[in-house]
């Protein structure tokens, strides 16, 4: 009765070894010249095996993109737990997202590349996760009186275009720590302007 769950364990480390490789490979080559005989070639895996997982190089991309938000998610929902209400969790939240943001891996996969191999309402759903949460801050400042509560779900749409364009600077900065610094500074100003 072992043997089926060893091979489950063994199709799962298969499946995280080819996510972890192509990761890294996306990174650094972009997904157009990232080939399938690649990640093949340092997974040491046949093609059978990668298309057991993965039905395509998108599929792979997908899978990709699916870990590195799900682990980019984690980072900012740490953040935001130590945050001390709704203001200061949107405050704080942004600047983990905008840290994230400099990160080269997250850079190249999720603000590069995700767009033009998704398409962009594609690319664009996956926001519908943190456009709740913001959304969800934004109705408690509104039900403590500090914002007009029709506003909030244009608002929670307003600051995460505002976080994707800033995110999208630093992305394409020759000064990443400049870009960065500037990005937080000013989501911070719009907050506070906002939400005080």
């Amino acid at each position: 009765m072992e043997r089926p769950n060893k091979n489950v364990a063994r199709g799962e480390a298969t499946r995280a070894q080819l996510i972890a490789i192509a990761t890294r490979l996306f990174a650094s080559r972009g997904y157009e010249d990232t080939s399938i005989e690649a990640v093949l070639q340092e997974a040491g895996v046949s093609r059978g095996s990668l298309y057991h997982h993965f039905a395509s190089k998108q599929a792979l991309f997908e899978a990709v993109l699916e870990d590195l938000g799900a682990r980019t998610g984690a980072q900012t929902m740490q953040a935001v737990l130590a945050a001390d209400g709704p203001a200061e969790a949107l405050r704080v939240g942004a600047m983990a997202w905008i840290r994230l943001a400099g990160d080269p891996v997250v850079q190249r996969i999720m603000l590069i590349d995700a767009p033009s191999v998704l398409g962009w309402e594609r690319w664009r759903a996956l926001d519908e996760e943190p456009l709740g949460l913001m959304r969800e801050a934004l109705q408690a400042i509104a039900d403590d009186g500090r914002l007009r509560p029709e506003l909030v779900e244009t608002l929670a749409h307003v600051l995460l275009a505002s976080l994707n364009e800033v995110s999208l600077l630093i992305a394409g900065s020759d000064d990443q720590a400049a870009a960065m610094k500037a990005g937080a500074d000013t989501i911070d100003e719009l907050l506070r302007r906002l939400l005080t």
